[in-house]
């Protein structure tokens, strides 16, 4: 029988020095969302390298299939060997000799020798398959207590206990046992981004609305507020410039994320973040519905090749970004939806060429769009439904491909800055 529960208040994680005191269950409600979004990501487990290995046939079956295979190649060596030496026939009217004998004889142990070799390299070679499996389960399993160590770091009420996490959890997806476990890290640094920040307080007004100066009391509850908002807005950033870092190395060598899925879908970037020099080719990246407010966003000579980038509904509403000198080739690129609406965007000698550039539904309504010196070749740049300003450029003759289809005929641009009904 339980023993009935005390009542109580609800217990609260105490804070740092300087940060407010944030409620449990809004920590536990964040790793709730962290846990929901990995298990949506991941709805079963995928199978492994590891898991495969451990699949190896029975030591009897393994013997006898190698030996069976043995004797055939050393059979068609023989007979090929007859074939090529033109033997015409063994003479059967020969006595058997000493020196005949003791050459069966010898053959006979070589024979044995080489079935016991053969054996001895069947146990060696399961053993050495099982001992790989056995490391990659260690390895594996190292793997998980990091991780959960790394993702309670990450759900810290404290900024710089969070700091740490991100950089443990980038460390965890470069040192990944397989390509799976990598992509759970990055999932869950791209998760964080998704949740819930505070907004910034901004200045206390003084005088107050009523009149009165605000107390000090109130003061250093709204630096408070500040230094929380700053310092969180400081880890948000070292993400996106930790992602930024992994995907400029080359893929295949240590560390380097590029072909793994990045859903960046409705995050705020309002800072200054570098992706120049990026390499988004294949998996799926996704910008849909990101904001991007503030700072300078640098995408110069990014390569999106392959695969799937979407920038669907992103709103371009501040600051500056940047696609100057980017190659967008091969794959699926789209901006449908998406809302220029301030700030400056450059597209400026950027490369079109294969695959699908989608525009559709675009909106350019404010700020300045660049697409001087942009270079289209082949593929499908579609600017379909697109309405407002025409971006610099983009209609006076840059071009180095045919008429884009919905370039003039279904863009409805505004005739006092384009030209084009």
């Amino acid at each position: 029988m339980r023993a009935p529960r005390m009542p109580g208040p609800r217990p609260k994680i105490r804070s740092t020095e300087g940060a407010e005191t944030i409620p449990r269950t809004l920590c536990n409600r964040r790793c709730r969302n962290l846990v929901s979004i990995d298990m949506t990501l991941n709805p079963r487990p995928r199978s492994t390298a590891g898991d495969r290995e451990l699949r190896l046939w029975k030591v009897g079956r393994a013997l006898a299939i190698t030996f069976v295979a043995a004797v055939l190649v050393a059979g068609g060596v023989f007979y090929s060997l007859v074939v090529l030496l033109d033997f015409r026939g063994i003479d059967r009217t020969t006595k058997l000799d000493a020196k005949t004998l003791f050459d069966l004889v010898k053959l006979s142990f070589g024979v044995v020798a080489g079935a016991g070799a053969l054996v001895a390299l069947v146990v060696a070679y399961r053993r050495q398959r099982v001992d790989e499996a056995g490391a990659h389960r260690e390895a594996t399993r190292l793997h998980t207590e990091r991780f959960s160590q790394a993702v309670d770091k990450l759900g810290s009420d404290s900024p710089a206990v969070r700091l740490g996490g991100v950089h443990a959890l980038a460390g965890l997806a470069d040192d990944a046992p397989d390509d799976n476990l990598r992509q759970t890290c990055i999932d869950v640094l791209c998760a964080y981004l998704r949740l819930p920040f505070p907004s910034d307080p901004g200045d206390l007004p003084d005088p107050l609305p009523d009149g009165t100066s605000p107390t000090e009391e109130r003061r250093n509850a709204h630096q408070d507020k500040t230094d929380l908002y700053r310092a969180l807005r400081e880890v948000r950033r070292t993400v996106l410039r930790l992602i930024g870092d992994h995907y400029r190395i080359p893929q295949g060598t240590h560390r380097s994320w590029q072909g793994s899925d990045l859903d960046l879908t409705g995050v705020t970037i309002d800072g200054s973040i570098d992706f120049g020099g990026a390499v988004f080719s294949g998996g799926k990246v996704s910008f849909g519905g990101a904001v991007f407010s503030g700072g300078r966003v640098l995408f110069n000579g990014a390569r999106f090749s392959g695969g799937v980038v979407s920038f669907v509904g992103a709103r371009f509403s501040g600051g500056m970004v940047s696609f100057n000198d980017a190659t967008f080739s091969d794959g699926r690129v789209s901006f449908s939806g998406a809302r220029f609406s301030g700030g400056m965007v450059y597209f400026a000698s950027a490369a079109f060429s294969g695959g699908v550039v989608s525009f559709v539904g675009a909106r350019f309504s404010g700020g300045v769009v660049y697409f001087a010196s942009a270079a289209f070749s082949g593929g499908v740049v579609d600017f379909t439904s697109t309405t407002g300003h025409a971006p610099v450029g983009l209609l006076t003759g840059h071009f180095r491909m045919r008429p884009v289809d919905g370039l003039g005929r279904r863009a409805r641009w505004r005739q006092s800055c384009a030209g084009v009904g």
